[in-house]
């Protein structure tokens, strides 16, 4: 699978662009929401490239993970702004992980 033809990678990257936007956390709470962020399409990327079902969902369940911390912090710091986009990267993520095994 291309990556830009894999929706929910474009997806964490844009989230991604959107939670380096907040310069008025402080620094900890910024470092730490970039981090988890980023983590989201590293993973997915990662995952895209294993062969065996097991492996992908492995990857894509980190992806799931680091989103979960990020949505933490968006919920703590009162970011209203990315809680939608986290919520809709969260339902692509869910999708990804709960897929049903190949056949």
């Amino acid at each position: 699978m291309s990556l830009q033809n894999f929706r929910t990678h474009s997806l964490a990257i844009e989230f991604y662009k959107d939670c380096k936007k907040h310069r008025e956390l402080p620094a900890y709470a910024r470092d730490q929401l970039c981090r988890a962020a980023l983590s989201i399409p590293l993973n997915l990327a990662e995952g895209s490239t294993k062969r065996s079902f097991k492996d992908k969902i492995r990857f894509y369940e980190i992806a799931f993970a680091s989103l979960r911390e990020a949505q933490s912090l968006i919920e703590a710091e009162d970011l209203n702004d990315l809680k939608i986009k986290a919520h809709h990267l969260g339902g692509a993520l869910y999708k990804l992980v709960n897929q049903p095994p190949p056949p």
